[in-house]
C-alpha cells in the first residue's frame, strides 16, 4: 500500500512565487517597465530568461541570489508536513511538478534540509553559465493547448505513473496538492479514489468550482486547504485506514 503525493511548489510549498521573489536582487528591488511588459501569456520561462540576463547585467552574482532565495517563507504548516512525510517514506512517494526551476527549488529545499523528502523534482532546468548568468530552459515540449508552452503537468504526471507501473509500482491513492491554473490539467486525470487538494482562494480552487457549476466536475475527491496542517491531518487518517 503506497500513496503518491504530488506537490506544486510556488504558493504551495513556499508561500510566494520564487520567480518574482528573485526580483529582490534587482536594483531598487524592481524591474524596468519594458522588461516587465515583455511577458507574453504562456511564455513565462522565456520571460524569466530575460529577467536573469538583466540581473546578470547588473552584477547580481550566484551567492547573492542564493541568499535571497533561501529567505522565502514556507506556507503555514508546510515544514511540519514535509517532516511528517519524511518520517513515513515507506508509505509515501513524493514528487514536485513545478514551473519554477531546478536551481531555486534545490537551494530552498536544501537550506531547509527537506530535499530528501522528494523522490523526484520535475521543473525547468536551470544552471549558471561560465559568465555567471543564470539560464533557464523549457522543461519539455508538448501538444497540450491548455498549458504553457514549456510545461504540461498532466504529461509529466502521466509519464511518471507509466514509468512507475513498468517498475511494478502502483498507488493506492494519488494526492495532488497545488494552487495554480496549470494544476488543473493534471487534476483532470485523477480517478475517483484520488484526491485533489486546491489551496483556498487560489486559481485552482476557483477553476474547480467553476467546473462543478458547469456540471463537469472532476472525478476525484476534493479537499480545500489553507494550512498544510489540514493536509497532514488528512494523511494521518489515510495511513491509519
Amino acid at each position: 500500500m503506497k500513496f503518491l503525493l504530488v506537490f506544486d511548489f510556488d504558493h504551495t510549498i513556499v508561500d510566494e512565487n520564487s520567480d518574482t521573489w528573485i526580483v529582490k536582487c534587482a536594483p531598487e528591488n524592481k524591474l524596468p517597465n519594458e522588461l516587465r511588459n515583455s511577458y507574453r501569456p504562456g511564455h513565462w520561462t522565456e520571460y524569466m530568461g530575460r529577467v536573469f540576463v538583466y540581473l546578470g547585467d547588473n552584477g547580481v552574482k550566484e551567492d547573492e541570489m542564493k541568499r535571497t532565495m533561501t529567505t522565502i517563507p514556507f506556507t503555514a504548516g508546510m515544514v511540519d508536513l514535509l517532516g511528517f512525510i519524511g518520517k513515513n517514506k515507506e508509505l509515501f512517494d513524493c514528487i514536485i511538478v513545478s514551473d519554477s526551476n531546478t536551481v531555486f527549488i534545490d537551494w530552498i529545499l536544501k537550506a531547509a534540509d527537506l530535499r530528501k523528502v522528494f523522490d523526484e523534482v520535475f521543473t525547468n532546468p536551470a544552471a549558471f553559465s561560465s559568465t555567471g548568468y543564470l539560464t533557464v530552459q523549457n522543461f519539455h515540449a508538448h501538444h497540450c493547448a491548455k498549458c504553457p508552452k514549456n510545461l504540461c503537468k498532466r504529461k509529466v504526471l502521466k509519464e511518471f505513473l507509466d514509468k512507475q507501473l513498468e517498475q511494478g509500482v502502483s498507488y493506492t491513492q494519488i494526492v495532488y496538492i497545488g494552487d495554480g491554473g496549470n494544476d488543473l490539467c493534471p487534476v483532470m486525470i485523477l480517478k475517483k479514489d484520488d484526491i485533489a487538494m486546491p489551496r483556498q482562494g487560489y486559481t485552482l480552487e476557483k477553476k474547480m468550482s467553476r467546473l462543478a457549476q458547469d456540471f463537469s466536475p472532476v472525478e476525484c475527491s476534493i479537499l480545500v486547504w489553507s494550512s498544510a496542517t489540514e493536509i497532514m491531518s488528512y494523511l494521518k487518517v489515510l495511513i491509519k485506514e
